[in-house]
């Protein structure tokens, strides 16, 4: 018996919200930092949005993580995603373009394959899901390789936004394997807040505080990424899990690089050449083949293993 009801015109513009206000928040970001120093733009961000949602979350009365393993995962989590993940993301968008970033970010689900491969009790990828991880990575070696007509690759750029997938990953897998109790609003919530301050300190601490001119464009896009980015956007995307099949719901992450470029080539004249074409399909087909890939029981872990032979 199928446990999902018939998608209705809610699931749809639920679906449809995700993928677009998601895909936009990359260029919400390259406009802040345009305007904000990276840190402080996050963190208060962060803050303001975790604080919107815990309020929801009061008033609505939705389970907290109820004990200290739980709130120390949930703040882990927050640190793995949104401090290191999407800081960085923030951090590199000083560097490079919107689109761009958006399409090297999608490679997240080959770093989460990878790491499940590595953590003890976790899963090895079948042929299809290691061809899928060779062409994903080698769609990023099209974008980055020199001697192309690009000019908008910056390495350090390019490292960060890497670095932001693998992190990202490291707290998806992390995440999965320590499960808390209380409502994804709540944890989502929690982490906004210590991603928030986390980011804040960091701010304060690089000395950000004297570049802190909150203009209009910058304001705007803080507002925007609270509001449209975080509350609407998670709210959609929690939505659709309940109403839709996982595997149709998590499509929304082959649309949001794709609304990303041509947001960024609208709004703020970003190149779009036929290399970036090219490379968006490599990336894409590389994490389609990975995620639709079927994967293979790992061994047991080492201590497992040696009590089953004692036994």
């Amino acid at each position: 018996m199928n446990k999902y009801p018939a998608l209705d015109t809610r699931a749809y513009l639920a679906y449809g919200t995700v993928c677009i206000v998601w895909g936009s928040t990359y260029l919400a970001i390259r406009i802040g930092v345009s305007d904000l120093p990276p840190a402080l733009f996050a963190g208060v961000r962060f803050i303001l949005a975790g604080l919107i949602m815990l309020a929801f979350v009061y008033f609505s009365k939705h389970k907290l993580p109820g004990t200290a393993r739980d709130l120390r995962v949930t703040a882990i989590v927050g640190l793995f995603l949104l401090f290191g993940g999407n800081g960085l993301v923030v951090w590199s968008e000083q560097y490079m373009p919107s689109g761009i970033t958006a399409l090297i970010i999608s490679t997240t689900p080959l770093f989460v394959a990878i790491l499940d491969c590595l953590v003890p009790g976790g899963t090895l990828l079948n042929f299809k899901g290691w061809a899928g991880l060779i062409l994903g990575f080698s769609g990023v070696g099209v974008l980055a390789l020199p001697g192309s007509a690009l000019e908008e690759i910056n390495p350090q750029g390019l490292a960060g936004i890497l670095a932001a997938s693998f992190l990202w990953a490291a707290g998806s897998v992390y995440s999965a394997r320590n499960p808390v109790s209380g409502s994804m609003l709540a944890a989502s919530a929690l982490q906004s807040l210590v991603a928030g301050l986390a980011l804040t300190l960091t701010g304060i601490l690089a000395g950000e505080t004297a570049s802190f001119d909150l203009t209009p464009r910058g304001a705007g896009a803080m507002l925007y990424l609270v509001f449209a980015g975080s509350i609407l956007g998670y709210s959609c995307f929690l939505y659709i899990l309940k109403a839709m099949p996982p595997a149709i719901a998590m499509t929304y992450s082959y649309v949001n690089p794709v609304v990303a470029v041509v947001l960024g080539w609208l709004v703020l004249g970003e190149s779009v050449t036929l290399r970036q074409v090219l490379a968006a399909f490599v990336i894409l087909a590389g994490v389609m083949l990975v995620q639709s890939s079927r994967f293979i029981p790992a061994r047991a872990p080492v201590i497992a293993r040696n009590k089953e032979a004692g036994s």
